[in-house]
């Protein structure tokens, strides 16, 4: 992601530039990460692997709570994520 924006004059826009520039991308990798355990969560349900899809849960609802206290996504949009993977995981032991 390459943007032609001007440089600072000022050297503290060009700390703030820098830290943006590492929250972002902070940001991105954790983003990817949920996403990857999503579709691999996903995958395990697909195939009923119940012991499987309780390790991945375990580990996806921990991500998803750190992304929510760094601030990466919402904590409602954790929480809302959490319960619905619960749900279907419930539905694969039933």
């Amino acid at each position: 992601m390459l943007r032609s924006t001007a440089m600072p004059n000022i050297r503290a826009a060009e700390k703030r530039m820098r830290a943006d520039r590492k929250r972002r991308e902070r940001n991105l990798d954790f983003a990817s990460e949920l996403k990857t355990l999503s579709r691999k969560f996903q995958v395990v349900l697909a195939s009923k692997q119940v012991q499987q899809a309780q390790e991945l849960f375990r580990t996806f609802t921990k991500r998803l709570d750190q992304a929510a206290s760094k601030g990466i996504i919402h904590r409602n949009t954790a929480s809302r994520k959490k319960s619905r993977l619960a749900r279907h995981l419930t539905h694969l032991r039933s």
